[in-house]
């Protein structure tokens, strides 16, 4: 019962206020506005992005998400005008579109608390257009073998505090390995973040040909 509530009511404010603090922020104003065209958002959460997304650019931004409550805050959060966006439950491991249907897909933030990133990253290249992008910002296993076993250390107890945020899930090796090339990767630690929270990895991919 006391998890419920947690879950339900105190949950998505805590990760609201995490993902939205300034570097963080920052990753996203990397990252959205590079969208173009169809954009599918897999784990819209509380809609964080929308702020950056170029309506001139953008037909339309579908966004995906299993929590309601989160799906909530993303339908109240600031947009630009003329922004065309669609909020749909919804999980990133099984997504209710068909094959190619988008130009852009963006993922931030996302893969570290997905059940699967491989089945969520599979999902995203079978319906990405061919030719189309995956634009994206995540935190995750740090190179650091010090920051590595601090990380496997910690997991255990920041998952369940942090809605099952992993912190040791590989990103640009996972993406390669659901059928993507890489066509621009950086990577640094988040400032003013703690080293275990913090590498983050970001970029632009491309599926592979099928």
């Amino acid at each position: 019962m006391v998890g419920s509530f947690y879950e339900r009511h105190i949950l998505p404010h805590v990760i609201g206020c995490a993902c939205g603090s300034r570097p963080i922020r920052r990753q996203r104003a990397k990252i959205v506005p590079q969208a173009t065209g169809r954009v599918l958002e897999l784990g819209i959460g509380g809609g964080l992005n929308l702020a950056f997304y170029d309506p001139a650019k953008v037909e339309s931004v579908t966004g995906v998400d299993p929590s309601a409550e989160l799906r909530k805050l993303a339908h109240g959060a600031p947009r630009p005008d003329g922004l065309n966006v669609t909020i749909l439950a919804g999980e990133a491991e099984s997504l209710p579109f068909d094959d190619a249907t988008f130009d852009t897909i963006t993922c931030t933030f996302t893969l570290c608390s997905v059940r699967s990133p491989q089945a969520a990253l599979g999902e995203a290249r079978r319906v990405l257009k061919p030719g189309g992008t995956l634009l994206f910002s995540e935190h995750g296993l740090s190179p650091d073998v010090r920051t590595q076993r601090w990380q496997m250390r910690l997991e255990p107890l920041w998952l369940p505090l942090a809605g099952g945020c992993h912190l040791t899930r590989p990103v640009s090796a996972s993406i390669e390995a659901a059928g993507f090339v890489i066509n621009h990767l950086e990577t640094m630690y988040l400032p003013k973040t703690p080293s275990v929270l913090g590498w983050c990895e970001w970029g632009a991919a491309q599926p592979t040909r099928r």
